[in-house]
């Protein structure tokens, strides 16, 4: 067994019952990847009934499918995995009905586990996991079990093992949710306008969230704020 996630038995789920899944990724190659390696339904008992590329799409599939868990990626254009959380906050609260999002992203930054975990998600598992222990967490999580993978899971223990509230990154606190996405994808290297057309807005938009990030921080340019990014992790 991977050590990727806590022990799991995707057999267990195998013949007994199905658990309807949507694919959330901005990824379509990734979607399709992840599709061929858990969506035979008759072998995993996985069945995938929905896709999407960004937040709005995510919340209108979801909402449309009422899947017991969605594979939900931390980086979308629209406004990040926390967003499509938010906005299906009452499909998580569903006594006899819940939506249970599991994680599936290729970031292990402490920040973006955190993030999705106070949001609602039930787990939180990297991209490297391979598809028979994506399938066992996939029925853990549609039980309402927690699963992450193992470094993953300190985050969260770390951030959630006192009363006290947990350290907050100041800076980035100051940073809109749009402005984080904006600050990601500046710091990968993206020009104005493949950012632009990643989250759905204008070139003037873009530098005009550059700007506030820029003086929020009190960074000089796009070279620093590559830095102050990658320090943290970010990028």
């Amino acid at each position: 067994m991977s050590d990727e996630v806590a022990e799991v038995s995707p057999s267990e789920g195998e013949g007994k019952r199905q658990v309807r899944v949507v694919l959330v990724d901005d990824h379509r190659m990734f979607r399709a990847g992840v599709q061929a390696e858990i969506g035979v339904t008759e072998t995993t008992g996985v069945d995938v009934v929905g896709e999407a590329g960004d937040v709005d799409q995510a919340v209108n599939v979801i909402t449309a499918t009422r899947p017991e868990v969605v594979l939900l990626d931390v980086h979308l254009p629209g406004g990040g995995g926390v967003e499509v959380l938010r906005r299906c906050a009452a499909l998580m609260a569903d006594a006899e009905r819940p939506v249970r999002f599991l994680a599936l992203s290729v970031s292990d930054a402490a920040e973006d586990v955190i993030g999705v975990i106070r949001g609602g998600a039930r787990g939180y598992v990297t991209k490297t996991i391979t598809g028979t222990d994506l399938v066992g967490a996939i029925f853990r999580v549609s039980d309402g079990d927690a699963v992450f993978s193992p470094r993953l899971a300190g985050f969260v223990l770390d951030a959630f093992a006192s009363t006290d509230a947990p350290p907050v990154d100041e800076d980035l606190d100051r940073l809109t949710q749009r402005e984080r996405e904006v600050l990601r994808l500046i710091a990968r290297g993206y020009a104005y306008k493949e950012v632009a057309k990643q989250l759905y807005i204008s070139v003037k938009t873009v530098e005009s969230h550059v700007s506030a990030v820029l003086r929020k921080l009190q960074l000089s340019n796009r070279h620093e704020l590559t830095r102050w990014a990658t320090a943290r992790r970010l990028v």
